[in-house]
């Protein structure tokens, strides 16, 4: 099997979205994260996604920085491993 047999068509962040790598866990639903824009922000993890979809460190999510505070951000999307595997190795993941 081929490298490329086992890609995958993942979820790209639109307009809004930036891919982000999360840091530190604040507790209280809140992450750090560094976003790809080169911005630290602290990251909410939304109430459809708590319990459900568990967030730990080095994951690699999605994140919809606020309008009004760029240094915040909600969590929009989480990357199972292989997918974040996948993007790190597509370049869309700088460590």
């Amino acid at each position: 099997m081929g490298d490329h047999e086992g890609r995958k068509n993942l979820r790209m962040p639109d307009d809004e979205e930036v891919f982000a790598v999360v840091t530190n866990m604040l507790g209280a639903n809140r992450v750090k994260v560094r976003c790809m824009d080169g911005v630290e922000r602290t990251a909410r993890i939304p109430g459809k996604m708590q319990k459900r979809i568990w967030i730990r460190e080095n994951d690699v999510v999605l994140v919809e920085p606020w309008d009004w505070q760029d240094e915040k951000a909600d969590i929009t999307w989480r990357y199972e491993k292989a997918d974040a595997d996948q993007l790190r190795e597509e370049g869309h993941i700088q460590e």
